[in-house]
């Protein structure tokens, strides 16, 4: 298993940011990965909403089905699937002295063969989660 973490202090009040990332739809404005994200259900956002998300990583094309499982005041849990990993994107929203502290936490559980290269991959998961923690602020202080 992969885990990253990174703490992004953003200039936005706690509720906008956290429902700005409730909608998992977003991540292709704040996750340079991510090529497109498409909800599949109607309605409000709420636990149980689901998205297919299609990702690039090292010039491969992946696709996950995620799913927001928590929805509270101050966290999100998406937990994405595909036959070769599972996905935990969990995010705590802080506010902090008239800004937000977002605490990212992202987990890459392989699975089948996928297992071995899993250790190998770490370097590139933590680009990723340093691309995410400088583009998210950006993103959030455009909006």
């Amino acid at each position: 298993m992969i885990t990253v973490e990174r703490s992004i202090t953003v200039d936005r009040p706690a509720g906008e940011v956290l429902r700005y990332l409730a909608d998992f739809g977003n991540t292709v404005t704040w996750d340079p990965g991510t090529e497109s994200c498409t909800r599949l259900d109607d309605g409000p956002v709420r636990e149980g909403s689901r998205w297919l998300n299609v990702s690039v990583f090292r010039g491969r094309r992946t696709r996950l089905d995620y799913r927001l499982d928590r929805y509270e005041a101050d966290r999100l849990v998406f937990v994405g699937e595909n036959r070769t990993v599972t996905a935990t994107d969990d995010i705590g929203v802080r506010a902090r002295g008239g800004r937000t502290v977002v605490l990212y936490r992202a987990q890459l559980r392989f699975k089948g063969l996928a297992r071995v290269a899993g250790p190998f991959l770490r370097p590139a998961f933590e680009r990723l989660a340093d691309e995410v923690a400088e583009r998210l602020p950006r993103v959030l202080a455009a909006g």
